[in-house]
This record gives C-alpha cells, sequence and structure tokens, in this order.
C-alpha cells in the first residue's frame, strides 16, 4: 500500500481514464475523471469507504494497484473508457452496468433528410453507428455542444413547417424552403470525422473554407466558417468527442506489448481483424473490423460476400486477403500496421500466402480459438519474435510445424486487446451473414430468370397469386401476361425446377 499511496501522489490534474488492479494485476474496474488526481484519490479517502454502497467497498477492497492514462478532454475521457470496458470486461464494470447497453450514436447520412439520432440496438440499415457509450447523459450533453457547431437535424418524420431548432441555427431545416441538401451533408461530413478522431483536419478544412468565401466576398458563408471555428475551440472547454490523433500510444500497456512480442519499431496505430462466417456453405461472408490506436473504429469497418463456392475457411480467407490487398483498396483505405486471423495455423498460412502473392508485406498473426494462442509464421522476416520479451510473457512457447504457438497469460493486456479483435470480426461477420440469410429465404424463384424484372414478377404474382400459381399456369396463360417470348423463357425455367 505504501507504493501505491506514493503513486497516488503522481496523478495528474488532467482528464483521463484509470484502472484498478487486483493482486494478481487483473483489471477489475476502469473509470473516466476530469481531474485525474481528484477522482482516484476519492476511492482511498477514509470518508469514502464509510460511505459507499456495498460494490464501491469491495472494489476497494481489492484494489492492490492503480494505472491511468492521460486525455485532452472529459468526452475523450468517456470514449476511450467505453472501449476499455469492452476489452477488459472489469467484473465491477459489469456489475454497475446491471445489464443495460450502451447507447450509439446513429447518423443515415445516405438519406435525403438525415437525421442525428442515439439508439441502444444499432442494426444493418445502410446507417453509421459510433459507440457504444456507458454514460448515455454524458454522450447527449456533448452531441448538444456539437450541434451549435455542425447543426442537424433530429427528426424521424418531418412537420410541416420549420423547427423552433431551425430558427436558432441548430438545424438545417430538411423541411424548409431554405434546406441546403449539399450544405448539410457537408456539416454531417465534418461530424463524422469529429467522431473519428479527426480534429485537427477539420479545423484545417474550415479555415480553407472561410479564407476561399471571403475572397470570393461571399461573407455570410465566411461569418458561418469562422463562427464553426469559435465554437470548435470553445468545445476544448465543454465535455467534447475523441481526438485519436492525440492518444498517447505508449500509454496502452496491450499495443506496447504487441509492439515488443513481434519486435515493431513502434506500436500498430491501424490493426485489422479478419474473420469468415457461413452455415453449411452458403451465403458465406467475411469481415474486415478496424482498430486505431487500439479503439474500435466501426467507420472503417468492411464487409465481403464470398465469390468462391463451399466452406472452406482457408481458401476463403485467402481469397479476402487478396481482395483487400488489392492496390485501389490500400489507395482507399490505407495500408494497416498489423493483421490479425480469426483461426490457427491453417488460416494464418492461407492468408500469408495471400499477401505473399500480392507483394505486400505486413506484420499477421493469428489467434487460435481453443487455447487462445498467438499464431506466427516462423518464415514471416517482419514479425521477429523478441525473445526477452516473449520469455517474459509467456510460460512455454511451442514451436509446430513452422509455426511458433505463443501462449500468453489469459490476464495478459495483449490478450485482452487480441480477444476484443477477434470477437468483434466474429459479431461483425455473423451479423453480415444473417442479413444475407434472411434476405435469401425472401428471395422468389423468379428473381434468377432472364428478363423477369421487378415489374414483371409483381404482374406475374398478382395473376397468379404465388410462385407456385406461376409454376403451374400454362404457357398460354403465361403469353397473356407477359408475352410470348417471356413465357418460352419462364416455362424452360420454371420446368428445370
Amino acid at each position: 500500500m505504501d507504493r501505491l499511496t506514493k503513486k497516488l501522489e503522481e496523478l495528474p490534474k488532467t482528464p483521463g481514464v484509470y484502472f484498478h488492479k487486483n493482486k494478481s494485476g487483473k483489471i477489475i474496474y476502469v473509470g473516466k475523471a476530469a481531474r485525474l488526481s481528484n477522482r482516484v484519490r476519492q476511492y482511498f479517502q477514509p470518508s469514502t469507504k464509510k460511505t459507499a454502497d456495498a460494490k464501491t467497498q469491495a472494489l476497494i477492497a481489492e484494489i492492490v494497484d492503480t494505472d491511468w492514462v492521460e486525455v485532452d478532454s472529459e468526452m475523450e475521457a468517456l470514449f476511450l473508457e467505453a472501449e476499455l470496458i469492452k476489452r477488459y470486461k472489469p467484473k465491477y464494470n459489469i456489475l454497475e452496468r446491471d445489464d443495460k447497453a450502451g447507447s450509439y450514436v446513429r447518423i443515415d447520412r445516405k438519406s435525403s433528410t438525415p437525421t442525428v439520432t442515439t439508439t441502444r440496438r444499432p442494426i444493418d440499415d445502410g446507417a453509421e453507428y459510433f459507440g457504444p457509450y456507458l454514460n448515455t447523459y454524458a454522450l447527449r450533453r456533448a452531441l448538444k455542444y456539437l450541434r451549435r457547431v455542425f447543426p442537424y437535424s433530429t427528426h424521424t418524420t418531418l412537420p410541416s413547417r420549420a423547427c423552433l431548432q431551425v430558427h436558432i441555427g441548430l438545424c438545417p431545416g430538411p423541411e424548409s424552403e431554405t434546406y441546403d441538401e449539399q450544405q448539410y451533408k457537408k456539416d454531417l461530413g465534418h461530424l463524422i470525422s469529429y467522431l473519428r478522431g479527426n480534429r485537427v483536419a477539420i479545423i484545417k478544412d474550415i479555415e480553407k473554407d472561410m479564407k476561399t468565401a471571403a475572397k470570393a466576398q461571399q461573407y455570410e458563408a465566411a461569418a458561418k466558417a469562422r463562427n464553426q471555428l469559435r465554437f470548435m475551440k470553445s468545445l476544448s472547454t465543454h465535455i467534447v468527442f475523441s481526438d485519436k490523433e492525440n492518444l498517447d500510444l505508449s500509454k496502452d500497456h496491450a499495443l506496447v506489448d504487441l509492439q515488443e512480442l513481434l519486435g515493431l519499431a513502434k506500436p500498430p496505430r491501424r490493426i485489422e481483424g479478419y474473420d469468415i462466417s457461413h452455415m453449411g456453405g452458403t451465403d458465406t461472408v467475411a469481415s474486415m473490423v478496424v482498430f486505431t490506436n487500439g479503439v474500435s473504429d466501426k467507420a472503417s469497418y468492411r464487409k465481403f460476400k464470398m465469390r468462391i463456392p463451399g466452406n472452406d475457411d482457408y481458401i476463403h480467407m485467402k481469397e479476402v486477403i487478396t481482395r483487400r490487398l488489392k492496390p485501389d483498396h490500400i489507395k482507399k483505405w490505407g495500408k494497416p500496421d498489423m493483421i490479425l486471423i480469426d483461426g490457427g495455423k491453417g488460416q494464418l498460412a492461407a492468408a500469408y500466402e495471400a499477401m505473399e502473392d500480392k507483394g505486400v508485406s505486413i506484420p499477421m498473426i493469428g489467434l487460435a480459438k481453443r487455447e487462445e494462442q498467438v499464431v506466427v509464421l516462423n518464415r514471416a522476416a517482419e514479425t521477429k519474435l523478441s525473445e526477452g520479451k516473449l520469455a517474459k510473457m509467456s510460460g512455454n512457447s511451442v514451436f509446430s510445424e513452422g509455426f511458433t504457438l505463443v501462449n500468453l497469460p489469459m490476464n495478459a493486456h495483449l490478450v485482452k486487446l487480441l480477444q476484443r479483435i477477434r470477437d468483434e470480426s466474429h459479431r461483425f461477420a455473423v451479423s453480415y451473414h444473417s442479413t444475407l440469410k434472411v434476405s435469401s429465404q425472401r428471395k422468389s424463384a423468379l428473381d434468377d430468370i432472364p428478363t423477369i424484372g421487378p415489374a414483371t414478377k409483381k404482374k406475374l404474382l398478382r395473376t397468379f397469386g404465388s410462385v407456385k400459381g406461376v409454376k403451374q399456369a400454362r404457357k398460354d396463360e403465361l403469353s397473356s401476361v407477359v408475352g410470348q417470348k417471356k413465357a418460352e423463357i419462364l416455362h424452360q425455367y420454371l420446368r428445370k425446377e
């Protein structure tokens, strides 16, 4: 406890996220603070031990060590806290949640009248989701501040006339005559970029717009850009969203462990995780999830519908890595600093073969499901295992058929990060597979017949009542509805079935 007392004296007076650990070094609680020195010390005050509820008293009794990460704002702490809780699953955070789901920010930018809302249940509806955030109150408060900079609509059903928020400058007014869809979507693009942590890039973009407008003597537009810049700067005094550009990666123990384990020059900023999902070899899909600076970056997730039939995980893993590493995808999405494959030796070998075929060199490892072993291909020159770190972190490593199987403690920070990426890639793959499965179940036998489009299909079903009725119809009956040529094609295809 003397060591912990001395450590508490070093607490900074800045916002951040703190981790309480038990005697085995396991993280048992993750919290955020606007001022770390004040918040963390509260746990060890005599008055807190007397007045705290039973759960907090039990937590305090288990704390043996505390660590923290400094960030630039309280909102950044909110974002990072949510991610680290998902990564480490601390038992006292789980108790605190009482099975309540986190909140997501939902933006349906593809709509002609986009909205920004919060929800607890994201679905695959084409909208963009950010989160989850466990503190819904803080999230809504942050969105309230951000709305002053980037006005947005919350209307799920448009009112008949301009709402109050339009008149006070908080809504672009998709229900009004002055609605500028192009400008609104540009502002939404800035808001989304801000949620992703690109604060510096947005400021530069707005400054450029302001100068361009002023030069063209468009003073109203220049004044609007100037006001946005002022609001942007004022956000630092309120709660703001994560600015991942300024996140100190050296404070993320898992990323540092990964750097040392694989002998990388620096902690990997962009990690991509891949998984395959299918059922009986049908509707096979692959997922690509992205973690930037150790934090999930849902806007960068991608999904792939497999072109090669069957249920061979090795072939499909090779296919998705081949497609990911196409030059145009590397140019558009960037090149990952590391790739994590959900699977063991076979999946990793297939992925590495695809990478070699593309002439690309990226550190790549697998995570075997059964024993949670880190799988490394021995011939991968870019993943030179650091023997010192390997010996320190793993009790025993197994060398098997050209692979190194690294056994790490289950409570290691690195294992928790890799599990988080693997679980997220699996969840995303299963979600996409389920969507395709439902879609295929709704598919009609008429959908794959040449020349039979949606309008013709609708006409046939309206006339004969069902696909079965179409199949039972005589050729002359089909001709009277769709014409002789299409009736002939229909008759041939349906007869084959």
